[in-house]
């Protein structure tokens, strides 16, 4: 789940959509028309090094054309629109994987394909979003939970109290996660008593009301994304929102936000899997599996995550992670994965009742 946070990555990031037009434009080529073989990948923004893909190209003998976007939703649309022709291997997240199942947008695998299979760890192997891996592989994994502004906060529960409560926090500025807001709904719900994965509309609807009216208190700035919002912490403008790990372990490695912390509150958070998939039409499934098993070799998969600072689904890779992926802010501790979950799955009319509500509270 990557997103860009400041104003330079957001100009870097306007460059890289027009390469990206570009880019699709390529891809739209019939992949004999390509000079040689052509992966083409449909990835988020920076989200894996230009020398992992350089050893890649060497080892398959091909060229790879990366083309991006900002959102699943985003994803989705560009495969509905013929993209699932035009794109090899994409990297969908976990709790959006149902639909894209559900929609009949991505293929099922044939595990004999990608004998690296056996390398990931075992709790990655069979997970709810994806029963018996039939059709994703795990790329990285990160966590959900609230990055705060060390000098204006300096004692908090490990608690979503911490956004809901006004008056745990009556003056710092603070902001919720936007986007698709299942995170934002299962912390509501998480607060008001029900499980963080809440699955029913009375309890989507109690938890709607509650960030509707915290939408109303002084202090709150608005919704943001993950990565977004500690870009806003780490400048000050915002003393307390909702983040990834991964976010705050890549401002901790370039020293720009060591006045910030990161906590996972108790009633529940969400763990996600940034996963690989094959788009149903894929132009070459053969070369969308090589790469998917080079991802999940031991060497590749060290490479990713040691680059991406988020977590590795890779038990093989582990002797070869750099200390700061072993520390509890990649990796939780035993009693911390404990509250740690899965969003469920939605998809037909359960999605369309939760995105009303969600849309319901955006307009709110």
């Amino acid at each position: 789940m990557k997103y860009r946070s400041d104003i330079i990555k957001r100009i870097v990031g306007s460059v890289a959509l027009i390469g990206s037009v570009i880019a699709g434009t390529m891809a739209m080529a019939p992949p004999a028309q390509a000079a040689g073989k052509t992966l083409y990948l449909f990835n988020w923004q920076d989200y894996i090094g230009k020398g992992l893909i350089k050893k890649y190209e060497a080892h398959c003998g091909c060229t790879v054309v990366q083309t991006y976007y900002d959102s699943n939703s985003a994803l989705a649309a560009k495969l509905k629109a013929g993209g699932d022709s035009q794109y090899d291997v994409i990297v969908p997240s976990s709790y959006y994987v149902p639909q894209l199942i559900h929609e009949g947008l991505i293929a099922k695998l044939d595990k004999k394909e990608i004998p690296n299979f056996r390398n990931l760890a075992a709790k990655f192997q069979n997970p709810s979003y994806d029963p018996n891996d039939e059709y994703t592989m795990p790329y990285q994994w990160g966590t959900t939970g609230i990055g705060y502004l060390k000098t204006k906060v300096t004692s908090l529960p490990e608690s979503w109290a911490v956004l809901f409560d006004p008056k745990l926090n009556p003056s710092y500025p603070f902001a919720l996660m936007g986007g698709s807001g299942r995170d934002t709904i299962g912390a509501a719900c998480a607060y008001l008593g029900y499980r963080f994965t809440c699955n029913k509309k009375s309890e989507w609807i109690k938890a709607a009301k509650l960030i509707e009216k915290t939408e109303k208190r002084k202090n709150f700035t608005g919704f943001v994304d993950g990565d977004p919002a500690m870009g806003q912490i780490k400048k000050g403008t915002i003393a307390i929102g909702m983040t990834f790990n991964g976010a705050v372990a890549e401002c901790y490695d370039d020293k720009s936000c060591l006045n910030s912390g990161y906590l996972l509150p108790k009633q529940g958070s969400e763990i996600w899997v940034d996963t690989m998939a094959i788009p149903k039409s894929a132009p070459d499934p053969k070369l969308a599996y090589d790469f998917i098993n080079f991802i999940l070799s031991a060497k590749a998969g060290a490479e990713l995550s040691n680059y991406n600072l988020y977590g590795s689904p890779n038990a093989a890779a582990g002797p070869m992670l750099s200390d700061e992926l072993k520390k509890p802010l990649i990796k939780p501790n035993a009693m911390q994965m404990k509250y740690l979950h899965f969003l469920p799955a939605l998809a037909g009319t359960k999605l369309q009742t939760f995105n009303a509500i969600w849309t319901a509270v955006r307009q709110h």
